[in-house]
Parts: structure tokens; C-alpha cells; sequence
């Protein structure tokens, strides 16, 4: 199988696994909640690691989502996947935090990231990682966002614009703006590696 079929089978299966979660969740099902939970913990807080680096905000955030969840289950109505509805929750949980506790700096954000995403941690990949999120690190919170859910949780920016609750160009302008800024900075940063990595839609 290619590997982007192979992507997108995988795709299909853990969103039909996480829909039976939800129908579970809906009928009042805690395993399934606490299985949703340890399925999405990482995700969320390599996704909510772009707001903050204070671990506790980013883990309020994450009990508050599936707080949420757990009420809300059952108006998950299958119009998007279902990631793409608990990323929306989080997003929102995580603004929230932030005002809650006043803004907060980023500045551990990589550790958090790489403990969290389970990536490959070979020496190349977690230097990659590094030179990377020095990069993000210095977009807006927005931006930060919207380039950490496109390329390193596979979001569409249809989808994006649904967890962000924007339209769909402000995704792709944010990117475009993110991009550029990157193309610019990233060379120096590692030492003239190639710009083309965020050129691609």
C-alpha cells in the first residue's frame, strides 16, 4: 500500500475508533472516556504547548476539554472527524486558560513538545525538532497554532478553520505569513538549511 493511502487508512480507522469513544462517552462510558483521554493526553499537550510553556495551564486546559467532552459527547453529530472536534474543544479550553492566568511565555515549549508527541527521538530528529520550534516559537500564538496542527497533526485547513472558528482563508493567510517568516529565519537559526520545508500547501 502507498504510503498515503496507507496515511489516509489509518486516518479512517483511528476516527472510527474515536467515534465509538464518543457514542460510548455518550451513554455515560468512563473507560471509554478515560481510553480517549490517553489516546489524545499527548496530542493536546504538543497542540496546547504553542499557547504556553507552564505546564499546569497546559494541563488544566486538557482536563477542562474533556470535562467538555465528557458533557458533550452527544452532540457530536459526525459532521467533521472526530479529532477535529476535540482539537476544536481544546483550542477553546486553552484560550481560556490563558486569560485565566494572563499571558505566559514559551520558553519550555520544546521540552513539553518532544515528551508529549512521542516523535522519534534519534539525536537528527530531535535536533530537527529543536531547530523548528525555535522557529515557531518566535510567530504569534495564532500563527503557532495554525502551522503546529497543519504539519505536525495532519489537520486540513478546512479543519482548522473548524477547531479555530475562523474562515478558511484566515487559516491559509496565517499560514502563508507563518511560512515566510520561517523561510526567513530558519536558514540562520540551523546553520542554511533548506527553506523550502513549510512551502508546500
Amino acid at each position: 500500500m502507498a504510503p498515503v493511502a496507507e496515511k489516509q487508512a489509518q486516518s479512517l480507522h483511528d476516527d472510527g475508533r474515536d467515534r465509538d469513544w464518543l457514542r460510548r462517552i455518550a451513554a455515560g462510558d468512563r473507560r471509554a472516556l478515560e481510553q480517549l483521554y490517553f489516546s489524545y493526553h499527548g496530542r493536546l499537550a504538543q497542540f496546547l504547548s504553542r499557547l504556553t510553556g507552564r505546564r499546569d495551564v497546559i494541563e488544566e486546559a486538557i482536563n477542562d476539554t474533556f470535562w467538555i467532552v465528557w458533557q458533550k459527547a452527544s452532540q457530536f453529530r459526525g459532521d467533521s472527524r472526530a479529532s477535529t472536534w476535540i482539537m476544536g474543544i481544546a483550542w477553546r479550553c486553552g484560550l481560556k486558560s490563558l486569560r485565566r492566568s494572563g499571558p505566559l511565555p514559551v520558553e519550555h515549549a520544546d521540552e513539553l513538545s518532544d515528551a508529549a508527541s512521542g516523535i522519534d527521538t534519534t539525536l537528527a530528529a530531535a535536533e530537527l525538532r529543536e531547530w523548528l520550534d525555535s522557529g515557531l516559537r518566535t510567530l504569534p500564538v495564532e500563527q503557532r497554532a495554525t502551522m503546529e496542527l497543519a504539519y505536525f497533526l495532519g489537520h486540513s485547513c478546512e479543519e482548522i478553520a473548524t477547531i479555530m472558528n475562523c474562515p478558511v482563508n484566515t487559516v491559509k493567510a496565517r499560514m502563508f505569513q507563518a511560512r515566510i517568516k520561517l523561510r526567513n529565519l530558519l536558514p540562520a537559526l540551523g546553520g542554511g538549511r533548506p527553506k523550502e520545508i513549510f512551502d508546500h500547501e
